[in-house]
C-alpha cells in the first residue's frame, strides 16, 4: 500500500532537534489523554461491543489525520517500511483496541491498566534487543518501582469480584499487540513524519475492526447523544491528538524509556476516575501513584559518564 506521492522522498537529512521540554510536553499530553480513554471505555464498555467502539475511534481519527495529511508533504514507502507499517496498525490500532476494550468489560479498568504496563517492560526489551537502546541500570530500577506502583494501584482499586481470566489474558495481549507497535513505529519514525505513519497506522485498524461495522451502524442509528460524543471524543483526543504528540515525542527519545513514562497513566486514570465519576480511590492507591512518578523520574536519570584515565 504506497502512497501517492506528493512528493518523492530524498534521503533524510541531519535534523535539528526542537527544545527538551517540546516531547516533554508532548508526552505529557499524551498521558493524559491516554488516561481519559480508560475512564471513557470503562464508561461505554457495556452499552458499546468492543469491535464497534474500536471502529468508532478508530474511523473518526483517520478521517481527522487524512485531512491534516492532505496538506502536508508525503513519502514513498520502501517495502521494510510498508511491512512495518501493516504490523504497528494492525497490532496497535487495530488488535490493542479491540483486546483492551473486550478485557475493561470482564474486569475493571485499574486491573486492565497494570497488566497493560507489561507493554513498557516488553518494549525497553525489545528495543534493547532489536534497536541497540541502553538498558542502564537506571532503567531497570526504575521500571521495577514504576510497576510495583502500578501493582499497588491495581490491588487497592480492584473490585470484590476480581478478575476474570479471560480480561486478564486480553489485557495481556493488548500490552503485547502494543510493544510490537512501538517498536515499529519507531523504526518507521526515522525517515517517516508522525502524521503519515499514525495516518496510516489507523486506517489499518480500521480495516482490521470492518468484521463489526453492522454493530457500529446500529450503535449510530440507537445510540443516545452522550454515548456518540464519547466515542467521537476518544477518536479525536485519545486517538488522533495523542497518537501524533507521542510520535512527535519518540522521533526525539529512545523508544523504552519513553514507553516507562506510560507507567504514570494508571495513577492519572486513577485521579480522573475520583474527579469525573466521583470514584473516590483507596489511600494505597495514592501511595502506588507516588510510586509511579518516583519510577519514572529515576528512568530519566542519566548513568555517570566513565571517568577518563590520565593521559587516556
Amino acid at each position: 500500500m504506497t502512497s501517492t506521492p506528493a512528493r518523492a522522498a530524498l534521503p533524510s537529512s541531519p535534523e535539528a532537534a526542537p527544545p527538551r521540554w517540546q516531547p516533554v510536553a508532548a508526552i505529557a499530553v499524551t498521558l493524559v489523554l491516554w488516561a481519559s480513554a480508560f475512564v471513557a471505555i470503562r464508561h461505554l464498555g457495556h452499552e458499546v461491543t468492543p469491535g464497534a467502539l474500536s471502529l468508532g475511534r478508530l474511523l473518526i481519527a483517520a478521517v481527522v489525520l487524512s485531512a491534516l495529511l492532505a496538506r502536508a508533504p508525503r513519502s514513498r514507502f520502501t517495502r521494510t517500511e510498508v511491512v512495518l507499517l501493516v504490523a504497528c496498525g494492525v497490532a496497535w490500532f487495530g488488535i490493542y483496541n479491540i483486546a483492551l476494550n473486550d478485557s475493561e468489560r470482564r474486569i475493571d479498568a485499574a486491573t486492565a491498566a497494570m497488566v497493560v504496563q507489561v507493554g513498557p517492560i516488553l518494549i525497553a526489551l525489545l528495543a534493547a534487543l532489536f534497536l541497540g537502546e541502553r538498558l542502564t541500570g537506571w532503567l531497570l530500577l526504575g521500571m521495577v518501582i514504576a510497576f510495583g506502583g502500578v501493582v499497588v494501584i491495581g490491588s487497592a482499586t480492584r473490585g470484590d469480584g476480581g478478575s476474570d481470566l479471560d480480561g486478564v489474558l486480553l489485557a495481556l495481549l493488548a500490552a503485547v499487540t502494543y510493544a510490537i507497535g512501538v517498536v515499529c513505529q519507531k523504526v518507521l519514525l526515522r525517515r517517516l513524519s508522525g502524521l503519515e505513519v499514525t495516518c496510516y497506522a489507523c486506517w489499518i485498524g480500521v480495516v482490521v475492526c470492518l468484521p463489526w461495522l453492522g454493530d457500529l451502524g446500529g450503535v449510530v442509528r440507537e445510540g443516545d447523544a452522550g454515548t456518540l460524543l464519547l466515542i467521537a471524543y476518544l477518536g479525536l483526543f485519545p486517538t488522533a491528538i495523542a497518537f501524533l504528540t507521542w510520535a512527535f515525542a519518540l522521533r526525539y527519545t529512545d523508544a523504552g524509556k519513553q514507553s516507562l513514562t506510560t507507567f504514570l497513566v494508571p495513577a492519572i486514570a486513577t485521579l480522573m476516575a475520583w474527579l469525573l465519576l466521583d470514584e473516590v480511590p483507596p489511600a494505597l492507591a495514592f501511595v502506588g501513584g507516588l510510586l509511579c512518578i518516583v519510577g519514572v523520574l529515576v528512568t530519566r536519570r542519566r548513568p555517570r559518564a566513565a571517568a577518563v584515565p590520565p593521559g587516556g
